[in-house]
């Protein structure tokens, strides 16, 4: 539904003027650069980027010339419109030279291989991060928060949204397993956060952190799917000309942001319902190991109950010759007991429940018999 309006906004777009792969891009030196340590740097410049880099980032340097103009490209069809300005690129190889390209005042997080300043209209890279998997989105994804802050002050988007929008433009977190995994965790839990929670930033802890993430991804996905993307061009516009956000947002999407949320909010539990969380990861091991532990011992506890009835059985056999025999004793020999499965218990068998006495006499005489055998 939203491919035909992009594709128009893609044709609106004046593209800038084309790197030629052939022309070598010329080399100026870096004068007056601010940064937290001292770093010897040359420039690359292309129509929007000056890529300030050292000496051993220059061969990325050289391949990030040629691919920056058609990324931002990208990203202006998809907001509606191109930022202004140039924006400096900052490539560092290694993270010694990644942290002294930081801006003077503060040191970048140590999971962070990119970092925006989006009122400064720079982007902070480590070069060896553009060769991974993950190191062009996240180089995209800093250059929307770049946009957003010169489409107006960083204080005028909220953070979730911020984030949110950057994720759902580049992808990055779409169909992911941990991502779903995340979101259905927090429903479950009952632990989405109130948006307006999530406005200055987001949480301290790594749990929440990823909460706040995975849902303001969602909440923007949300957004798209039922509004399409002239919404959030709409949004920027205002927001540009001045608008607060949350007014901004009721012109662009017809509708408060606190009903959006709310829609959402109902819908996550058909989206992420729980049982999903069973069949993830080391999970549907534990489960299934449970259930398998859960058998075992009901069936152990037949078993015992079936053996306990059989030896009340016995022991009333038992009790029962007794009464029934009066000149007879019962056989009380351990050694003629067969051993019960338990330890310290013995099932007597009835056959060797009763043995008959012999009379007075007979015992005599095998006395006597046997006095005699041991005379010489």
């Amino acid at each position: 539904m939203w491919l035909a309006p992009l594709l128009a906004l893609s044709l609106a777009v004046a593209p800038p003027p084309p790197v030629d792969a052939e022309t070598p891009i010329p080399a100026i030196p870096s004068e007056g650069l601010e940064t937290a340590g001292p770093l010897e740097t040359a420039v690359l410049t292309t129509a929007r980027f000056k890529i300030v880099h050292t000496p051993r980032a220059k061969a990325s340097a050289e391949v990030l010339a040629r691919d920056l103009e058609a990324a931002r490209d990208d990203i202006a069809a998809l907001l509606g419109r191109d930022w202004p300005g140039v924006t400096e690129i900052r490539l560092g190889y290694g993270r010694e030279e990644y942290e002294a390209f930081a801006l003077p005042g503060g040191k970048p997080p140590s999971w962070a291989i990119a970092l925006a300043y989006p009122g400064r209209n720079i982007v902070l890279v480590e070069a060896h991060s553009l060769v991974t998997p993950d190191g062009p989105l996240t180089l995209k994804h800093e250059l929307i928060h770049v946009a957003l802050g010169q489409f107006g002050s960083a204080k005028a988007w909220p953070h979730w949204f911020q984030e949110g929008l950057a994720m759902e433009l580049t992808g990055e977190r779409k169909w992911r397993t941990d991502q779903i995994a995340t979101l259905t965790r927090a429903v479950t839990l009952k632990k989405v956060f109130p948006f307006e929670d999530l406005t200055a930033g987001f949480p301290s802890y790594p749990d929440d952190v990823e909460i706040a993430y995975a849902q303001s991804a969602a909440f923007v996905e949300f957004l798209r799917a039922r509004h399409g993307t002239g919404a959030f061009q709409r949004l920027i516009d205002r927001v540009s000309g001045g608008d607060n956000f949350e007014k901004a947002f009721g012109v662009a999407f017809h509708m408060p942001l606190s009903m959006e949320e709310d829609a959402f909010k109902r819908e996550l539990p058909r989206k992420y319902p729980w049982w999903p969380l069973l069949l993830s990861g080391g999970t549907a091991v534990w489960a299934i190991g449970g259930v398998l532990l859960v058998i075992a011992f009901v069936r152990r506890r037949r078993y015992v109950k079936a053996l306990r009835a059989e030896q009340l059985r016995v022991e009333t056999l038992h009790e029962a010759a007794k009464a029934m025999l009066g000149r007879t004793a019962v056989n009380d020999d351990l050694t003629l007991y067969e051993a019960f499965p338990f330890e310290g218990t013995n099932v007597p068998w009835v056959m060797n429940i009763v043995l008959p006495l012999e009379d007075e006499q007979t015992k005599e005489g095998k006395v006597h018999t046997a006095a005699r055998s041991r005379v010489p």
